[in-house]
């Protein structure tokens, strides 16, 4: 496999064009946590004829010990034998020392630069983004064989210092790439290059629980259903992600606390919670300026997403969680956690066969559905055509939640159509009964009726399996989508 890389081809196709450049580039590289980023710099670069220079930060490590590493990497990549520096004493030293050794290096060899985990490199007053930006300007930029890396996991430092700096590094950043979790397609690509075969209802099990993220698929072992892989990556005492959860958030995070107490409370709320109603629960939070820092930071790290309800243009944002990970962990491991420490049983194989999962599992499609609206769009033969994407729910003034109307996913688009989409997970064919007609019927009329829209509806079926083909879904649903669709 080319670069031993699964997926990510239009990245591969953005470092092949930077390594090709004539000139000098800076990219910016972020995303999750655990997503695969120093992985892909690694891959590609390895293959490639040129001088690799790494130095990676270490989470709350003083300044002098981050030089010390950066020492090390200088020892690793440009000395044959075991010789050793000294570590230099300030970071415009550092980056000194490492154009001394860039100079010595034939023209016509490319240079690729990664400084990984950026963000633990930036200790307080470390003066390390100054550095940075006084030998990018004054002699990197200049060397056309120069290909310089940084790379992080906090996604909202990187906007904010580097992307969209106002100060020494403004526009500076010639490429970025914002790193995504796996796609289902994928996934199940990585698991194959792994040699583990499963289908597509095993692989959405196992997403639902662990979203895309590539390093926790390490952990599936091979002969081992979804299920049983589920319960032993995340109900046994030694399991990966039984304890994931923490320390993600504190390596992500200084005050950590305060993300956690906003991660628990929009999981409390299946359809979001409106930024108001957040920041009344959020106590701690009642300065509004911290409130907003908190909530980007846990958007752009991919945990949480920000959406205005369908025709609720005035009523402000709403936020629910988007990571499966978070999700499952709060709702299914967290309230166990200490028995599981204490009693390795197989404990999910048998809560996953309970009516509670099977209703949760619900949710946890709907929410992978939305992670995969470009495959969707292609299954409707939509995908070129402009579109507003949201959700919508309506309740009668005065009356209980209970009463209201809710739509799963709507596709508005310029052509005059609304495809209406609901979204059922079901072990097999879903069926349509009179009872369930009835509440389409009703929803169709009451979401015409409420947003006062002259636009055509399309009732959109998105099922696991598809549906069982009987009267009613002949009458009333215009356009089918399967779990195979999301894996094309």
């Amino acid at each position: 496999m080319k670069y031993e890389i699964v997926g990510r081809e239009k990245e591969i196709q953005k470092l092949d064009e930077i390594f090709a450049s004539k000139e000098a580039e800076f990219l910016a590289l972020y995303g999750r946590r655990r997503v695969g980023k120093t992985y892909l710099v690694r891959q590609f670069f390895k293959s490639k004829p040129c001088t690799f220079f790494e130095v990676t930060g270490l989470k709350n490590g003083p300044l002098q010990t981050q030089l010390e590493l950066f020492a090390h990497a200088v020892e690793e990549t440009f000395y044959n034998v075991n010789v050793k520096i000294a570590p230099p004493g300030r970071w415009l030293d550092a980056l000194k020392l490492l154009t001394n050794h860039i100079q010595k290096i034939p023209k016509n060899r490319k240079i690729v630069l990664f400084f990984d985990e950026l963000p633990w490199l930036a200790t307080r007053k470390s003066g390390i983004l100054q550095a940075l930006d006084y030998f990018w300007n004054t002699q990197w930029s200049r060397n056309p064989g120069i290909k310089l890396i940084v790379c992080g996991s906090a996604a909202s430092w990187m906007l904010e210092k580097l992307i969209y700096a106002k100060g020494g590094l403004y526009n500076r950043i010639t490429a970025r790439i914002h790193l995504l979790p796996f796609t289902l397609k994928e996934v199940q690509a990585y698991l194959k290059y792994r040699g583990i075969q499963l289908n597509e209802t095993q692989v959405l099990q196992l997403y639902m629980v662990m979203g895309g993220i590539p390093h926790y698929f390490k952990s599936v072992s091979k002969g081992l259903s979804a299920a049983q892989n589920i319960n032993k990556i995340c109900f046994q005492p030694e399991g990966l992600l039984l304890d994931e959860f923490n320390q993600l958030f504190s390596s992500l995070f200084e005050e950590s606390g305060t993300h956690l107490d906003i991660i628990q409370t929009i999981a409390k709320h299946r359809h979001g919670i409106s930024r108001n109603e957040l920041l009344k629960k959020i106590k701690p939070l009642s300065t509004g300026g911290t409130f907003k820092t908190r909530l980007l930071e846990l958007d752009k790290a991919g945990f949480i997403t920000g959406f205005t309800p369908y025709g609720h243009a005035t009523k402000g944002t709403y936020y629910r969680i988007v990571d499966e990970y978070t999700l499952f962990y709060l709702n299914w491991v967290q309230p166990v956690r200490k028995r599981l420490l204490q009693d390795s049983t197989n404990y999910w194989e048998s809560k996953s066969q309970t009516q509670s999962w099977k209703a949760w599992a619900g949710y946890a499609f709907e929410a992978v559905c939305f992670k995969h609206i470009p495959q969707i769009c292609n299954a409707l033969d939509i995908a070129a055509i402009p579109k507003e994407i949201g959700s919508w729910r309506w309740t009668p003034p005065g009356k209980n939640t209970s009463t209201g109307t809710q739509i799963d996913m709507l596709l508005d688009r310029p052509d005059g159509i609304i495809n209406v989409c609901e979204i059922k997970h079901y072990d097999g064919k879903y069926t349509i009964n009179k009872a369930y007609a009835d509440q389409l019927r009703h929803k169709l009329e009451t979401f015409k009726t409420q947003t006062k829209t002259n636009k055509q509806l399309f009732l959109t079926m998105i099922t696991t399996h598809g549906l069982t083909q009987n009267e009613y879904a002949r009458e009333l649903v215009a356009r089918e989508v399967t779990l195979k669709d999301l894996f094309a």
